[in-house]
């Protein structure tokens, strides 16, 4: 068995052999939810940021 990537446990061998799960780009999430991500947190920083422009102002 020539395998470059050794399994650390049982289970992870089992989700990759047996349910062809790949651990590659674990931890991301797909790109259409990464976008919306980024406006909504751009959307609120965004808000932030002129709400205390607009109480320092009036």
């Amino acid at each position: 068995m020539n395998n470059n990537d050794n399994n650390f446990n049982d289970v992870t061998d089992h989700q990759k052999k047996i349910e062809g799960l790949s651990f590659t780009k674990s931890g991301r999430l797909p790109l259409p939810i990464r976008i919306i991500g980024y406006f909504l947190t751009g959307g609120i920083l965004l808000m932030t940021v002129i709400a205390f422009v607009a109480n320092l102002v009036l």
